[in-house]
């Protein structure tokens, strides 16, 4: 397993376990902690979730592992996130100071943890105020209760007014990224994440899975030009699919989100398949059908 630095005393695995899902498996906490363990076993010893995921049950079962096994805890990071509520029903975004303080303590209770190795402003809040979501997370971090601070699903202009107020301590943005989404490199964000060094975290790279089962052209195209190359390659498309993403030099981190540990060990293989620079582009083209200008 590759591990990146994420800040000085910070590494994660270049694969990543998510959780989104985990409610929608079924497992007790047995089973849960087997599957941590099996992750661990690979060297993937980050791990993903959020108090959205479940509306807080998610983090709720990954604390009744840690409760179970406490030393579990010590051998993984763990990150998560705020910023996404429910209303009776209708969504909305909070990034305001006293929500992100309370929800990370709320969150740690959750997760039977002392301590988050990072945690995320989850969207972007159209009403966000900068020098208030920087002051609530820097106090995180002076009180112990977060390593790290980051952000997911930030556009540049977002991501660098936090920056600014946070004393530039932000080091990660979990983003959509995948041969059928090119939102953030359109926006900039990817290129801006790659000259300051940052790695993002990269979920959904499989388009949930639409890659490789939805009948509509782009996925559909994207899906050939992967089978193609991974028969050049000796590989299955998935490992291909996330090779593509491994390959761009901002040194991505994608996130696997399957309850299969052979979905995961797709994605560890790809660390060893090298893409031929025109095979990216072949990839890159395919959701569109263009041709390169």
């Amino acid at each position: 397993m590759e591990y990146l630095k994420i800040m000085d005393e910070l590494s994660f695995s270049r694969i990543i376990q998510g959780f989104w899902r985990l409610v929608q498996w079924d497992w007790d906490a047995k089973k849960l902690e087997e599957f941590m363990q099996g992750c661990i076993q690979r060297g993937v010893t980050t791990f993903d979730t959020a108090e959205i995921y479940g509306f807080g049950e998610c983090e709720t079962q990954l604390g009744r592992v840690f409760a179970r096994n406490p030393s579990l805890r010590h051998k993984i990071q763990l990150v998560s996130k705020t910023g996404i509520f429910n209303h009776d029903g209708f969504k909305y975004y909070d990034t305001s100071y006293e929500r992100i303080k309370t929800s990370c303590k709320e969150s740690l209770q959750r997760l039977s943890c002392d301590y988050l190795d990072l945690y995320l402003i989850h969207r972007e809040d159209p009403c966000f105020d900068p020098r208030e979501t920087a002051r609530a997370m820097l106090e995180l971090k002076k009180e112990g209760l977060v390593k790290e601070i980051g952000v997911s699903n930030f556009d540049p202009y977002k991501f660098q007014a936090l920056n600014e107020f946070a004393g530039n301590q932000l080091c990660t943005n979990q983003i959509e990224w995948n041969p059928c989404c090119y939102e953030h490199i359109q926006s900039g964000m990817i290129d801006l994440l790659t000259q300051k060094e940052i790695h993002p975290m990269v979920w959904s790279p499989l388009a949930g899975g639409k890659i490789f089962t939805s009948q509509e052209a782009p996925y559909v195209r994207v899906r050939e030009k992967l089978a193609e190359i991974g028969q050049r390659h000796g590989v299955a498309a998935e490992v291909i699919a996330y090779a593509w993403i491994l390959y761009h030099p901002v040194k991505a981190m994608p996130i696997v989100g399957s309850r299969k540990l052979s979905r995961l060990d797709n994605a560890i293989k790809a660390l060893d398949v090298k893409l031929q620079r025109w095979e990216w582009y072949e990839i890159y083209t395919a959701s569109t059908g263009e041709r390169l200008r």
